[in-house]
């Protein structure tokens, strides 16, 4: 069975525990998905979804197994679509992010969640 990570990239960006995401967010943004190109996360397909000003830093479109999806309002709604769509394919998904309400959302359509955390750990 095929798995697939989505990551909230907002949310993971924040976690960052040198704090300065907010003074470039499109860098932060291009960093995370420069990690994440060769992060370990022992899924076989990754999306990456950012918002607001971090999408300037990433062009949106598949690079190997790494997906960036650029959210046209709210990143919430774009996870949780993107999440439906794996679980409608019959893949394994799980979400990194720490918000609650995102957190219930996806719980609902069957995927789980991992802590930004546990992906910063891998990066």
């Amino acid at each position: 069975m095929r798995t697939l990570l989505v990551v909230d990239g907002a949310n993971v960006v924040g976690a960052d525990p040198a704090g300065e995401w907010w003074k470039d967010r499109a860098g932060a943004a291009a960093r995370l998905h420069e990690s994440l190109m060769t992060a370990d996360t022992s899924y076989d397909d990754v999306v990456l979804v950012l918002e607001g000003q971090a999408k300037q830093g990433v062009r949106a479109g598949r690079d190997a197994h790494l997906r960036t999806v650029h959210a046209p309002g709210n990143g919430d709604d774009t996870i949780v679509r993107e999440a439906r769509l794996g679980v409608e394919k019959g893949r394994v998904v799980a979400v990194v992010t720490a918000d609650r309400r995102l957190k219930d959302r996806v719980h609902a359509l069957g995927a789980t969640t991992l802590g930004p955390t546990w992906l910063l750990e891998r990066l």
